[in-house]
């Protein structure tokens, strides 16, 4: 990825500054924040993200970003507390291959729900079957012109992203899921698991639903990854598993990977990876306490309950959700995350003290 100039980055972190001190933070996160060391977490690669204590209908929003180890950035998230008539909207995005799918879904996912969400009004009259045919029209739509822009634009043909989005209304919430990134919601406390993983192993049944779709599309998973290579088995770009199916298997054999006697016999009947996304509805009620969603690049190395523990202790003792984005990121890192990590937290304002 190709990292935002220095100078956007003092902007947008001196517009986190600015935004934090209009909001006159309780005593105990004003002391908290004095006292707490230099962050490794950068929470400026977003767009139209909220300042640090920004509220919207009474949800205030945190998010993080941190490199990690990894040579790139390759995630992205975008937040818009007042992005749609009385929805809010997040998203993280984790892209493989280089940043430029994750960037290009960064600008141009949020305009796709919105034109197919007729700017919310598809959402506010909550008719389910509305709704999943607008998200699988945004995600359909963003992706086939991905797929166009990466063809067009010789972009390499590795390039892709997953997205997860939620769009956040006073009682409910709607996610739109491709990838493995994890939506988890504390509820009284208790942890609610809201996505699966769209990964070719394992025994779960979303699992065994993945490798038997891609072996009916003609294709094949070896060491839980498709064709030997990429171990998540929805995302948006990723064109060689696309519309370059057969330049994938003829580099294959260029390189080793297989024989022409091999690809001889293969048939493609469809799109390995796809971008369909699990649509989901969650009540929430007064005791729902805050949503977390993150890329896998914090799943990976603290599981969920851990994760809602960890938050919550956060929030009881200072209040600051922007802090406990950073301290969650932090935490991943202490825990020898090698991934690029991305958290955004929406605390609804139910925590129990």
């Amino acid at each position: 990825m190709a990292l935002l100039s220095p100078q956007l980055q003092r902007f947008l972190s001196a517009k986190l500054t600015r935004d934090s001190a209009s909001r006159s933070p309780p005593r105990a996160a004003a002391a908290a924040a004095a006292a707490r060391p230099r962050s490794r977490c950068c929470s400026a690669i977003a767009i139209d993200g909220p300042s640090s204590l920004a509220e919207a209908s009474g949800v205030r929003w945190g998010y993080a970003s941190v490199q990690g180890p990894r040579e790139e950035m390759e995630d992205g998230v975008v937040v818009r507390p007042d992005g749609l008539d009385g929805f809010s909207f997040a998203a993280v995005f984790d892209g493989h291959g280089g940043f430029s799918s994750a960037k290009f879904l960064r600008d141009e996912l949020f305009k796709e729900c919105v034109m197919y969400l007729q700017g919310g009004l598809v959402l506010s009259k909550q008719d389910t079957n509305s709704i999943q045919e607008a998200l699988r029209g945004a995600f359909a739509n963003a992706d086939a012109k991905l797929v166009n822009w990466l063809e067009t634009t010789e972009e390499e043909d590795e390039s892709g992203s997953t997205a997860t989005a939620i769009f956040l209304g006073s009682d409910k919430v709607f996610i739109a899921h491709v990838g493995d990134s994890r939506v988890v919601l504390s509820r009284s406390g208790k942890t609610e698991v809201l996505t699966n993983p769209h990964r070719p192993y394992g025994n779960s049944k979303v699992s065994l639903n993945e490798i038997r779709r891609i072996r009916e599309a003609g294709g094949w998973v070896s060491n839980g990854r498709i064709c030997g290579d990429i171990s998540v088995s929805r995302a948006f770009g990723d064109i060689r598993y696309k519309t370059k199916k057969k330049e994938m298997l003829q580099k294959g054999v260029e390189e080793g990977r297989w024989s022409e006697k091999f690809i001889s016999r293969i048939q493609f009947n469809g799109d390995l990876v796809i971008a369909s996304p699990d649509i989901y509805q969650v009540v929430l009620g007064s005791d729902a306490e805050f949503i977390v969603l993150a890329s896998d690049g914090l799943w990976d190395y603290m599981n969920s309950s851990d994760a809602i523990e960890f938050v919550r202790n956060q929030l009881r003792q200072h209040g600051d959700v922007q802090l406990a984005s950073e301290a969650l990121a932090e935490a991943a890192l202490d825990r020898r995350s090698q991934d690029n990590i991305t958290i955004v937290i929406a605390d609804l304002g139910y925590t129990r003290l």
